[in-house]
């Protein structure tokens, strides 16, 4: 048997149901000629095996047969393969049925006698349904993919920046250090890195090097034979090996001992440990993903950490912008841990009043979000009304006087009469101060290219 043409299989396929020989062959000829491919079965049984073995597109079956009829083979069809449209063909007398049948699933019903366009065109919109449905389950998975991981919440644009950087890096092996300010969510990027990469099934392990002692550290990494010090009464897997075939989250790696960052170094080397106190090594399948508040450039260049070991950490550079330098975020961050709070808690509030946000965009977030966390939780505790108000804000700074600090400059106020050429300077002189002089950022915020930053530098003298 000759393999079909790409033509004809891409044709839509038809089943078509009936135990009338004559109707059956007569409907096969309509959709043969409409260029469908066709199968025919006389019986509901037959047909149903052949939706089991090949799903086709759509279903043409008789209402009334003997044996397995027109609804249970619906019934049964839409069990085994739901995304199957199927259309009834029935007698005047059995309407009623088949208009009970279209509650079960089915798509629609023609009358017979058969009209050749009434048939045809009920398959059409049964095919059209579906491909709107198929679309739509691939849109889906689309908006799905575009999400961000759990706990990684902004709209803006330089937090879908460094969503996307994620994103990318996450679906290599390389080692990743991802760094910011305390409370930025490094741990919640990590976490992401794992979650969107391969080794998503393996397991995350996280290692705080600063809450660690230094006498422990490598123990706690590397792990240890029985006796290999005093206490060791027993052998004992390190962090490295309980995260084979996984991702293993250093934080803090900036303050790994020297004679701990030498070891690290081997194991990002040559992929394998030595427990203290073992004979050999031991191969090991990790990524690393390090983390650090600190400029571990300039710890190298202190001598406090090695340049081999800080050059084979940063593969793939993950900088966190701080919350304020993402001020857009906070109304978005704010009410996720309202609703999260709320829950935990057992209240049920409104949300912010206008006061209380204007407080919260102005405030400038020294500890980041951990510290916009903390704040809203201590108000949705402290809360005795509906909503959260500016006393439940209990600790934190009402204004930017209050505080010591500069407003975010969230918004720009011009004078009446200014013009739009004077208007475009001062946008992207305002920009370019938000952004801390940082082109590529400005640009971003924008939605302009650097080059056009550097033009309009250059023609308003904007510094």
């Amino acid at each position: 048997m000759e393999p079909e043409s790409n033509a004809a299989a891409a044709a839509p396929a038809v089943l078509v149901v009936d135990d009338d020989r004559s109707n059956l062959e007569s409907v096969e000829r309509i959709f043969a000629k409409e260029g469908y491919r066709v199968r025919t079965a006389a019986d509901g049984s037959t047909a149903l095996e052949l939706v089991r073995a090949e799903p086709p597109q759509v279903v043409v079956t008789d209402l009334a047969m003997p044996g397995l009829d027109g609804a249970a083979l619906l019934k049964a069809i839409k069990a085994i393969a739901p995304q199957v449209e199927v259309v009834l063909m029935t007698a005047y007398g059995t309407v009623e049925g088949a208009v009970a049948a279209m509650r079960d699933g089915a798509y629609y019903f023609v009358t017979k006698p058969l009209k050749r366009h009434a048939v045809v065109r009920s398959v059409r919109k049964a095919l059209e349904k579906q491909a709107l449905v198929a679309e739509n389950v691939r849109l889906r998975a689309r908006l799905a993919g575009l999400e961000a991981p759990a706990g990684m919440i902004g709209q803006s644009p330089v937090f879908h920046a460094t969503l996307d950087l994620v994103r990318q890096a996450a679906a290599s092996h390389a080692t990743v250090l991802v760094t910011g300010e305390s409370g930025t969510g490094k741990e919640l990027v990590a976490r992401a890195l794992h979650e969107l990469s391969p080794r998503a099934e393996g397991p995350f392990v996280a290692v705080n090097c600063a809450a660690i002692p230094e006498s422990i550290l490598e123990a706690e990494l590397f792990g240890f034979e029985r006796g290999a010090f005093t206490g060791a009464v027993a052998r004992k897997e390190g962090r490295f090996e309980r995260a084979n075939r996984g991702t293993l989250f250093l934080d803090e790696v900036g303050e790994m001992s020297p004679a701990v960052q030498v070891k690290l170094l081997r194991v990002v080397q040559e992929g394998e440990i030595e427990r203290l106190g073992g004979s050999g090594p031991i191969d090991v399948d990790v990524r690393i993903v390090a983390a650090t508040n600190r400029r571990l450039d300039q710890e190298v260049k202190a001598g406090r950490f090695r340049e081999d070991l800080y050059y084979r950490l940063n593969v793939v550079a993950v900088a966190l912008p701080s919350l304020r330098e993402r001020p857009e975020d906070v109304p978005l961050l704010a009410d996720h841990f309202l609703r999260r709070f709320c829950e935990k808690n057992g209240k049920q509030l409104l949300g912010f009043t206008r006061e209380a946000m204007a407080v919260l965009e102005g405030y400038r977030w020294p500890g980041n979000v951990r510290e916009l966390e903390n704040a809203v939780e201590r108000a949705v505790v402290l809360c005795r009304g509906t909503a959260i108000d500016v006393p439940d804000l209990s600790g934190l700074p009402r204004d930017a006087e209050e505080s010591g600090q500069a407003p975010m400059g969230r918004t720009l106020t011009v004078p009446l009469g200014t013009t739009l050429e004077e208007l475009e300077a001062q946008v992207i002189r305002e920009t370019l101060r938000q952004a801390r002089g940082d082109k590529a950022l400005a640009a971003q915020l924008l939605g302009i290219s650097i080059r056009t930053i550097y033009r309009k530098i250059d023609r308003d003298e904007v510094t």
